[in-house]
Formats: structure tokens, sequence, C-alpha cells
């Protein structure tokens, strides 16, 4: 207990860090060039590249929705020791925030900073008529354009039946929500966390789910739409209906005004400059383990700015030559 208490410190000192690294540097991330995806909305125009040079390539896109970068580790090496031959080549981007999905994921989906998607902010359910936008305007035609989310379990094959046909289709967008299914659910901090992932793993779906698009010619990337944290309740805000968005580590208002009201009282939540996010969403994340929930209570969650939140995994598989 001594060690965790050490550690969640270092984790602090960390973040507090990483949280003013972020508001000098994090919005000359969102209009580098996509050849080296800095940030989640880069990945799709990287893919649309390496179509761009082939006639017949095809590409395959895993979200696996709440990843964060360490619980990437105990994937890799359970896929490694599945099949040996399978070659990852990993790097790291930076998640949009605040790092929820309906706000993260979609700009994956659709290519685009959160600032393009005003009215489907709050929801997921357009993501895949942007994912379909995205490439119809890189010139795929609808056909050749899938998208799937929900998966997680099952065979592969008869899973991705009626979406994706192998030959066929060009451009593949699938999210897996296991990770953050089993998040939403611990009970039992970081630690159940990973035994409850390397058992889902162990189970073998994704390691299927890569070897069905390797096997179909696909290029295959992963990558995850936001990491998470363990954290303690510093209290909940009482405002009643002011907050847009009440999650555990971040809060959304309409106006500065009103999010500087709740700001007072928690100081460890930062006033986020709303970088490439529409007009009238104002965050209040959290950066270190505190969260917007009741004193005392431990929770795993995501939402704020801490490392484990914004910088997530980003993999390429490959099979290996020999």
């Amino acid at each position: 207990d001594m060690d965790k208490g050490r550690l969640r410190e270092m984790g602090d000192g960390l973040n507090a860090t990483f949280a003013q690294w972020l508001s000098i540097h994090y919005a000359s991330l969102i209009n580098l060039p996509p050849t080296n995806p800095a940030m989640l909305h880069h990945v799709p125009r990287r893919l649309a590249r390496d179509l761009e040079d082939t006639k017949d390539g095809r590409v395959a896109l895993l979200v696996v929705d709440g990843l964060a970068l360490d619980q990437w580790v105990t994937l890799r090496q359970i896929l490694h020791e599945q099949d040996p031959i399978l070659v990852m080549r990993e790097s790291a981007t930076f998640a949009w925030i605040p790092t929820l999905t309906s706000v993260s994921r979609q700009s994956i989906f659709s290519g685009k900073p959160p600032l393009y998607f005003p009215t489907t902010i709050t929801s997921t359910n357009s993501e895949g008529k942007l994912w379909k936008q995205f490439w119809e305007g890189v010139g795929l035609s609808r056909l050749d354009i899938a998208y799937q989310r929900s998966l997680g379990d099952g065979d592969v094959a008869s899973v991705l039946d009626s979406t994706v046909h192998p030959g066929k289709t060009r451009a593949i967008g699938l999210v897996v929500d296991k990770v953050d299914k089993i998040m939403h659910g611990m009970q039992l901090g970081a630690a159940g966390m990973h035994n409850q992932i390397e058992q889902w793993c162990q189970g073998g779906f994704l390691g299927s789910l890569i070897n069905y698009l390797l096997d179909h010619g696909y290029e295959v990337w992963l990558t995850s739409d936001h990491g998470n944290i363990e954290c303690q309740g510093k209290g909940r805000p009482s405002e009643g209906v002011i907050a847009e968005t009440r999650g555990e580590r971040v809060r959304v208002y309409p106006t500065p005004e009103l999010r500087s009201l709740v700001a007072v009282d928690f100081t460890f939540a930062h006033e986020w400059q709303p970088v490439g996010l529409p007009p009238g969403y104002f965050p209040l994340v959290a950066s270190c383990s505190d969260a917007f929930v009741n004193t005392g209570d431990s929770i795993v969650g995501h939402g704020g700015i801490a490392v484990e939140e914004v910088i997530v995994p980003l993999v390429k598989f490959e099979r290996s030559q020999h």
C-alpha cells in the first residue's frame, strides 16, 4: 500500500507537468501532417495515403474503445504468444480532449477535429455515416466502405459477415468495445482491468480478427479513442442542470462563466481551452487521479487530461516474411 501511494504521488507529479505541457503545445499538434499521425483524426488520412499508392489496396482500422497504453502492452504480449509471426509496428498518438468516446472516437472515424461535428458531439450514432463520408471524400464508392461497432466476442467471420465482403470492401472501420465495457463495470481498479483484459484477449477474438483481416489482404491498424485511469472521488458538483456532460473526469458547460462557478470548488480540475471544439462547449477536466464522484470512492474512468487518458496506442500489424 505504501508503494501504491508512492506510485500515485509520482503519477500525479508527472500528470501535473503533462497538464502544463498540454496547455502550451496541444493546439500545435492539430495541423501537423498525417504521415506519422500525431493525433487521432490524422489516422484515417494516413490510411487514405496508403490507399492512394495502390489500385486494389485495402485498409482496416480497429478502434479498441478505452484501451490505455499500459493495457495495450498486456495485449501485445498475448497476441505475440498466440501468433509469433505477427509483427507489430508500434507508436502512440494523442486523443482528443476531453477524452470522451463521443468526442475522440468520432474524430477518428470522421478524420476531423470535433469542431466539424458540433451537432453529434455528445453521441456516437453518426460514426458510420462520418466514416463513409470521409472515404467517399477521397474517392471510394459507398460499396467499398464498411463500419461495424459493438465487437468483442464470437466467431470473427460470422460476426463480420453482414458488413464486410472480404475481397470487395476496401476501407473497414471496426469498434471493439470490450475494454470500455470492462472499465465501466470495474470494481477492482487498475489491477482488475489488466486481469479482465488479459482474460478477454486469451479468448482469442482480437487475434482472430487481426489474422482474418491480414489473410484477406488488408493493411491492419489498431488504435484507441482514449485510455483510462484509476482515480479517487473528490466530490460531485451539485449543479443541477448546468453541465451538458456530467462525466467522472470531465464536466462540460455551455459558457465559460458557468464553468468558472463550478471550477472554484474543484481545484483539481482545469478550465480547458476549447481547442478544436465546437462553440458552446467548455470542458472542466480532471488532471491527476481525482474524479467528480463521491469523496472516498475509487473508480476507473476517463474524460480528463492525464497521460494515461490522452496518449493512446497506434499499431500497424504485418506478418514477418521468414
